[in-house]
Order: structure tokens, then sequence, then C-alpha cells
């Protein structure tokens, strides 16, 4: 059993997932539902294992954690397609929607980029679907594009970038998803790995980050990976030498 580790002050990283403490939030980011149906679709053949997999560590997150929380959030990208919704991307984002709903009081969706038909499902289960939410002096929003901020949110949790880490040993690279903390206008901003388990995610020492949030500087953004537990490995700029 992996115990929950506190990342900034009342906010706990439980492996890939985040929970804020004094709200009672469960955060999960980009499960992309049907995402290996979609490689197949381009000729790749992978293994149907994609959404028992995401199923076992939700499960794991939610035994981790200990208790079940008020209200559980994904921010943004649930499913994978775009522009359609497959049978079986459909029937697996329903199966989770109502195992997500049984481990919690209210279960809220915020759109992400990959959610343009998302509503259909959505109304069919009675969730909550929204492009942000706010709760107290947090802000969570998916992250793909730029928004305004209100004034009293001092805490800024996103998802979208699927943040990783490459660690090099000799001849040896691995791969970690990750979270980065840092600040974005006099803010805090968390971004959250993601929660697909087929792929680690962008190399934040390699790849151009995907957010706008991150198009500044973010070389002295902390690095807490995911491996297991949830370690703390510094900085951006201390892994970049």
């Amino acid at each position: 059993m992996m115990k929950p580790v506190e990342i900034i002050k009342d906010i706990e990283a439980v492996g890939p997932a985040l929970y804020l403490k004094q709200e009672d939030i469960l955060i999960f980011s980009d499960m992309h539902i049907g995402y290996e149906e979609a490689l197949v679709k381009q000729g790749m053949f992978v293994p149907k294992f994609h959404f028992k997999d995401l199923v076992k560590q939700v499960e794991k997150v939610l035994e981790d954690l200990g208790s079940k929380p008020r209200t559980i959030v994904i921010n943004g990208d649930l499913k994978h397609e775009f522009g359609t919704i497959s049978e079986e991307e459909w029937r697996n984002t329903l199966k989770m929607l109502d195992f997500l709903k049984r481990n919690c009081e209210k279960l809220v969706l915020v759109k992400g980029n990959h959610d343009t038909v998302l509503g259909p499902i959505a109304e069919k289960r009675d969730v909550l679907l929204v492009d942000s939410l706010l709760d107290g002096d947090k802000m969570i929003i998916h992250g793909d594009k730029l928004v305004e901020v209100p004034a009293p949110i001092k805490t800024i949790i996103i998802g979208h970038e699927h943040a990783a880490v490459s660690i090099h040993e000799d001849l040896r690279k691995e791969t970690y998803k990750c979270y980065l903390i840092g600040n974005y206008n006099r803010k805090k901003l968390i971004v959250m790995p993601s929660m697909n388990p087929l792929v680690e995610g962008s190399d934040i020492l390699a790849d151009k980050p995907l957010s706008p949030f991150l198009k500044k500087d973010i070389g002295n953004f902390e690095v807490h990976i995911v491996e297991g537990d949830v370690y703390n490995f510094g900085k951006i700029n201390q892994l970049r030498k």
C-alpha cells in the first residue's frame, strides 16, 4: 500500500492522482479511454489491456487514499478520440463513470481538448461537465489553453502536459511520470501526470512544453517522480546538468 505524499501544504500526491485535503477532492487527469483502439485504427497492433490497467490504477489510488472522497474530478481528456465516440470507447467511458460515482458523493468532469463530444456521455450519467472548477482558493483546469484566473485563486492545477522525465544512468535511460510544481503569474502551479497506462508522457528535459501555462522558463519547477511512491527529484535545472 502506497502512502499519500504531501507535495505542498494540504495537497497530497496519491500516485498519479492528486488529493486536496481541505476540500476533500480527488483529481485524476488524462485517462484517454479508447487510446489503444485509436492506435489499432492507425494500423498498430496493441493488446487490449489499457482499460483494465486503468481501472486497476484507479482502484489502487482509492485504496491508498483510505477513504471515500467527497468529490472526484477528472481533469480533462477522459476519452481519447477527438470528434467521434466509438462503441468500445462509449461503453468503457460509461463503465468508468459508473465506477467513480460509486466511490464519491459528487463526480465532476473538466473539459479537455479531447473532450469535444463528451457531452452526451456526461448527460447519460447525469455528471457535471464544466470548463473549469473553482473551490476555495484553488482552480482545476485542463491546461490546453490560457484562461483568466480570478484574483482569489492561489493554486492552479492542470493536466494536458502528460509530464514525464527521463533519468540517465550510464547507457540506460528510464522515463517516469511526474508532477511539476512551480509558479505562474505569482500563483502556485501544479502540473499532473497522465493516468494513461500505455505511455509515460512527454519528457520535460527534451520536449517543448505543450501547455501554454508552461511557455515561460520552467527551470525552477520542482519534479516529483511517480514510481510506486512519489519522490522529490529537485528542480528541472538540476536534472538538466
